[in-house]
């Protein structure tokens, strides 16, 4: 008997998007750390979980279900937008932050691990990346979304004020801090930075999927 045919979605990995053949697949998720990928029957099945939300398909059954999203509601949302945010495993932790085509969830950037880093940090710069990427490629009108007021703040005031210690561990990290501040204090945006409604849209396109 032949086998059938299935189609698989990679959310994560060194590509995403939906692929027909698992050797294929492995090319997108090999060396990638925390790559999310599932197998579907149909096409359709596959391109539809692709442009939804992938925790909706893959995830812990013990947990509460997903507030489903409806259309209605997404309706609010400008597509045409990068998404950014950032992910730190402990309160300082292990830490890491990216930027994605809000519509396509395409990665647009992602940068870390850094050590000994904070959540508010992350979403700091990956806020201030996102500005910077968009200002070099000529796009001063794509709004940033954030799901951080913190981050939101600090990028109004050009100012980080966390209670995170520096030292020799977190230092790259604090030098990319400075970095953000004086990028801020020297260059002139257009771009809108709006507040991620998670409550009605679900999680953020940024979001790497681990609470």
């Amino acid at each position: 008997m032949a086998k059938k045919q299935k189609y698989y979605v990679v959310w994560e990995g060194n590509n995403t998007g939906v692929f027909e053949s698992w050797t294929e697949t492995q090319l997108q998720i090999k060396g990638y750390p925390n790559a999310l990928y599932k197998a579907f029957k149909t096409r359709e099945e596959a391109e539809s979980a692709y442009h939804g939300n992938f925790s909706d398909h893959i995830g812990n059954s013990t947990k509460s279900p997903k507030k489903v999203v409806s259309e209605e509601a997404r309706k609010a949302i400008i597509w045409e937008s990068l998404a950014v945010d950032a992910a730190c495993s402990g309160n300082p932790g292990i830490m890491e932050y990216r930027g994605v085509d809000t519509s396509t969830r395409d990665q647009i950037f992602h940068v870390g691990p850094f050590k000994k880093g904070t959540n508010n940090v992350g979403e700091f710069l990956a806020l201030v990346h996102g500005l910077a990427y968009l200002n070099q490629n000529k796009k001063s009108q794509t709004p940033v979304y954030s799901d951080s007021r913190t981050a939101m703040a600090w990028v109004r005031n050009k100012k980080v004020k966390t209670n995170l210690k520096r030292s020799a561990v977190n230092e790259t990290l604090f030098q990319l801090i400075e970095r953000g501040e004086k990028w801020l204090k020297n260059n002139k945006y257009e771009n809108p930075i709006l507040k991620w409604n998670t409550e009605e849209w679900g999680e953020i396109p940024a979001d790497f999927g681990r609470k």
